[in-house]
């Protein structure tokens, strides 16, 4: 199943930060910690030009921490990118994005003119509590549906910086393919326009190869179960979960591992790694040169 939302109000602020990045002194992207790759938006690196970009790790304290460290390397390697990892609220190092603003930026002198800052994030990232967070006071409208914020907002900060919030905005197609999936398993994309337990089912068979151990471990089982179907007849069997006829009823098991790992009752977990979207990103190419080789025919 391919997932895509791209609301009207979405294709709307991709073209007036489009029109307003030019006029930036440094861009800030939040992004999942446990998702860095889906989370981030690829319109950014085209937008930006030679603009500093800080990438902001957010829910650090949901991501497994040595996978979280691969991202944050993988990230860097990308000229002019800085990263730093946050937890929520946690006003003393949400202050150290306005000091790496600052080391970024040294040709700037704020006393003449504010320091001009864009921050962008996907919906439901943590973009608009952060803000709020390092404005010290409620800037921003939160909430914990996707697509809260809906217009540009300028906000200003301590030390003459102007930052500029922006709509959460997905990007028009998801790929590759997998992304689209773990973007619903974290909650950046409407339940309502998503298979609920077709995410779960995506969720529950990379649990069973990455996180094994931790997941018999909190649904009590005692045989590894073969797939992610089984996990979840198991998890419903262990939780009584059952439906007419003793079906095993897997709404409610998708309920159960979606909260669960979205809560970080789980446990800290990363959804991908930076060599496996390498793997996934060469093997879209390859399937769409395929295509278009097949259709050129």
């Amino acid at each position: 199943m391919a997932i895509n939302w791209f609301p009207g109000h979405m294709h709307k602020a991709r073209k007036e930060i489009k029109k307003v990045m030019p006029q930036m002194d440094l861009i800030i992207e939040v992004l999942d910690a446990r998702i860095p790759f889906s989370s981030e938006n690829p319109l950014v690196p085209n937008l930006r030009g030679d603009t500093p970009l800080i990438k902001v790790l957010n829910k650090r304290d949901l991501a497994d921490p040595d996978i979280t460290a691969q991202w944050q390397a993988w990230l860097e390697k990308e000229r002019g990118v800085r990263t730093i990892t946050l937890t929520h609220n946690q006003r003393s190092e949400a202050l150290d994005i306005l000091r790496l603003a600052a080391e970024m930026t040294p040709g700037h002198d704020r006393q003449k003119s504010a320091l001009r800052v864009m921050i962008l994030g996907i919906p439901n990232v943590g973009k608009s509590t952060l803000i709020n967070t390092l404005a010290g006071r409620p800037a921003a409208k939160t909430g914990n549906e996707p697509a809260v914020t809906r217009a540009q907002q300028a906000i200003k900060l301590p030390d003459n910086i102007l930052l500029y919030d922006t709509p959460g905005f997905l990007w028009p197609k998801l790929s590759p393919e997998a992304c689209g999936y773990r973007l619903a398993i974290t909650g950046a994309i409407r339940s309502a326009v998503l298979d609920f337990e077709d995410v779960a089912l995506f969720e529950a068979d990379y649990l069973l190869q990455a996180y094994r151990d931790l997941v018999m471990q909190r649904y009590g089982l005692d045989e590894t179960p073969v797939d992610g179907l089984a996990l979840m007849d198991a998890i419903a069997a262990k939780r009584r979960f059952f439906a007419r006829g003793g079906i095993p009823d897997l709404h409610k098991v998708s309920e159960v591992l979606l909260n669960e790992l979205r809560a970080g009752t789980l446990g800290r977990i990363s959804l991908e790694t930076p060599a496996m979207v390498e793997q996934e990103t060469r093997e879209a190419e390859a399937a769409r040169a395929a295509r278009e080789a097949e259709q050129s025919r």
